[in-house]
């Protein structure tokens, strides 16, 4: 059997983190299996569905590298599929037409609950004859398509990550409504039958999806059977919660993977943090994971059944790691747009020398993309403001002789080196008599405006190669005095 998965996103908002983490989980188990990832678009909710949506799905799966080998498909183009499928329900006499009036029904809900029962229809239209049709065609009714559910009925599944299954048609709601209202006769059709009708057209034989879809499944097996189609595999994996031990969500904050990436998360950290979201490699220790190494060791044996709770440390922890073990001009590339954002003013193209240089000297200290704007700010600025500590380190007695002494260093060596650097701080220590420590901490309070931060020596001439050393100095020393 060839291994045939999808991902069918609905368009109604932007590329949620959990339906994501299911896609990861598609890509892994398809290549695991040398088979085919297929993209869906499950749009047809008109309402709600929106073009900026599926695009940012779409750009959100190819920044993971979930790369698909068929689609994306739509199934808003596919409606002739689904009209084609409910007469052939309505004609094997396994669907009907339901005239029910949602003031009818309003009331049936409040009469189960005035009695403690469970909302269900109560399937008061399966067996209308001809002519109560037509009397209710007459009244100017129109009718929903609903499919018929038997409350005898047993639903047995053996789930790939849950075990054995098993449902009883009396638990799912009465007879289920497939196709929505329409003056033109059979209407939209719904979610639980248009999936089936388009998986039996995909030839999917695993459907992989959250466990919030476990009584999707119990109602769509039945349209399988009624379709006359085989019956995929099903495994549903355990859904993303936050710390509190609740079903993430956007009450949370941050979602979406374009979110994450605004963040200044990595694709491959943050794809490499979904695909330990519930699931975990035979070695225990193994935490870093390509997509394609992870691919080789996916198996439903290791994906928990229990929730598998947000950790943001966790995965700062391993964007980290992808940081630190990134190329210079890679990383370079990835910290443009983040810089251009802040509004920093370079020549990526002239400067791009300069830009590798500042990037090796950040690139260790960087947890996400984004922490870039703030340790590299005072590269990008005329001016720094003076921390609490550097204020007091310049109004130290000597500090302002000692940048006064580099100032005329400077003038008598206009290009300087890490070597020459470290000799004109050699030569006021000596000069003036004063310990090495006041000289380093009086330098970098002056061009940094604090007295920590990345390595002095290397910070300062990237500051010199672009002018602002000498006028931080002066500046200092006005401060000091």
């Amino acid at each position: 059997m060839t291994v045939r998965v999808r991902i069918a996103p609905s368009p109604t908002g932007n590329l949620h983190i959990g339906t994501a983490r299911t896609a990861v989980f598609n890509w892994l188990f398809a290549r695991r299996h040398g088979g085919k990832f297929i993209v869906r678009i499950e749009d047809t909710d008109l309402e709600r569905s929106r073009p900026e949506y599926t695009e940012n799905i779409l750009e959100g799966l190819r920044w993971l590298g979930l790369n698909w080998d068929e689609g994306p498909f739509f199934q808003s183009q596919r409606l002739h599929m689904y009209t084609a499928a409910v007469e052939q329900l309505l004609e094997k006499e396994l669907a009907y037409r339901c005239y029910t009036t949602a003031e009818e029904l309003e009331a049936l809900r409040e009469a189960q609950k005035a009695k403690g029962e469970a909302p269900r229809y109560d399937n008061r239209h399966r067996h209308l004859t001809p002519e109560q049709r037509a009397a209710f065609e007459a009244e100017g009714r129109s009718y929903v398509i609903r499919f018929k559910i038997e409350d005898e009925r047993e639903i047995i599944w053996d789930d790939l990550v849950r075990g054995a299954m098993s449902w009883r048609g009396s638990d799912l709601g009465g007879d289920m409504v497939i196709a929505r209202a329409s003056e033109a006769g059979v209407g939209q059709p719904l979610y639980n039958f248009v999936v089936v009708v388009d998986d039996i057209d995909m030839e999917i034989s695993h459907v992989i999806r959250g466990e919030d879809h476990i009584a999707n499944t119990a109602k769509q097996i039945l349209l399988y059977e009624a379709l006359g189609a085989k019956t995929p595999e099903f495994a549903h994996t355990p859904l993303i919660l936050n710390m509190d031990g609740r079903k993430l969500s956007k009450r949370d904050g941050v979602t979406s993977i374009s979110d994450f990436k605004q963040l200044g998360f990595t694709s491959e950290g943050l794809v490499n943090y979904m695909t330990l979201l519930g699931w975990s490699a035979p070695d225990s220790t193994q935490e870093i994971f390509t997509l394609e190494t992870a691919a080789k060791e996916f198996s439903f044996e290791r994906v928990n059944k229990a929730g598998a709770k947000f950790d943001w440390a966790k995965l700062d922890w391993l964007n980290s790691q992808y940081i630190h073990g990134m190329a210079v001009d890679k990383l370079t590339d990835l910290l443009i747009p983040y810089w251009q954002e802040a509004g920093y003013k370079f020549e990526s193209g002239r400067q791009r020398p300069w830009l590798e240089q500042l990037v090796n000297l950040i690139s260790a200290s960087l947890t996400r993309l984004k922490d870039a704007v703030e340790q590299s700010q005072i590269f990008f600025t005329e001016t720094v403001e003076f921390s609490e500590e550097a204020s007091k380190q310049l109004q130290q007695e000597g500090s302002a002789a000692a940048l006064q002494g580099i100032i005329a260093a400077l003038e008598q060596q206009p290009q300087i080196s890490a070597d020459s650097a470290q000799e004109i701080i050699k030569q006021v220590v000596k000069g003036q008599n004063v310990k090495k420590g006041l000289v380093m901490r009086s330098l970098r309070a002056a061009l940094t405006g604090d007295v920590h931060g990345p390595d002095l020596i290397q910070s300062w001439l990237l500051l010199h190669q672009i002018g602002l050393d000498q006028p931080r100095l002066t500046r200092a020393i006005a401060l000091s005095n």
